[in-house]
């Protein structure tokens, strides 16, 4: 039982002395002044590509499988 607390125990403490701080990132220039070109943006209704479909019987498959089959097939 003590050999597996340790196991267990280790980790946890080792995870608690890690360093928790961020990396010393710092950004170069004034951002704010910085000139940067961004495209305006456009309202795009979500429904712009929809087309109105109704549910229809089924063709008979026969007929479907020999209109795509190659031509020279005879079977």
């Amino acid at each position: 039982m003590r050999p597996l607390f340790f196991v267990v125990a280790l980790p946890l403490v080792a995870s608690g002395c890690a360093s928790t701080l961020p990396p010393d990132v710092i950004a170069s220039g004034n951002l704010a002044a910085s000139q940067v070109e961004v495209r305006p943006l456009r309202y795009s209704s979500p429904v712009s590509g929809y087309t109105h479909r109704v549910p229809v019987d089924p063709k008979p498959w026969r007929n479907q499988n020999d209109a795509r089959a190659p031509e020279g097939d005879a079977s």
